[in-house]
């Protein structure tokens, strides 16, 4: 199964510099309890964001540079390759950036949305700001307020609808 997981602010930023604009702790758990024993799919600029390859999950980084090297992860060149090399019984999470989830988004069944209820200034915006046409609101947690970032934010995760 492919889901995508994804903090977006009310604007559709997802990031800014190739960093995150914003620093939840409560997104960052969300995020590790999700994902670990798991797959995750990301594009190398999102994996040279993060700096190192996650412990405890899968680490697939989609890269055009045949050149490029890593250590402690699967480098692929496609979506369908990283697809075919995630475990069996194994969830594959789609981790950003921006490119990989526009592909991404037709074949996922799952959103995992950390909503941040604030207008944030961004370079990298998620490809689809509006995903009510093809999914809908499995579960919304309540709206909790950041005392750190002083904003609110809540967690849904979406489903892909059933086609008709």
């Amino acid at each position: 199964m492919l889901s995508i997981i994804v903090a977006m602010s009310q604007n559709g930023v997802i990031g800014k510099n190739n960093q995150l604009p914003w620093h939840l702790s409560e997104d960052l758990k969300r995020f590790k309890t999700l994902t670990m024993g798991q797959a995750i799919i990301m594009g190398r600029k999102t994996f040279e964001s993060i700096g190192k390859p996650l412990p405890g999950r899968t680490n697939i980084v989609i890269t055009r540079n045949k050149k490029y090297t890593a250590q402690g992860v699967i480098l692929v060149s496609s979506l369908k390759e990283a697809l075919e090399k995630v475990p069996t019984n194994t969830e594959a999470f789609v981790i950003g950036g921006a490119e990989i989830y526009k592909e991404a988004l037709p074949h996922a069944q799952t959103i995992y949305l950390t909503r941040i209820e604030k207008e944030v200034e961004g370079d990298t915006f998620f490809p689809v700001p509006h995903l009510e046409n093809d999914f809908k609101a499995a579960d919304t947690s309540a709206i909790f307020l950041s005392q750190k970032e002083h904003f609110s934010y809540c967690f849904i995760t979406l489903k892909r609808k059933e086609q008709k």
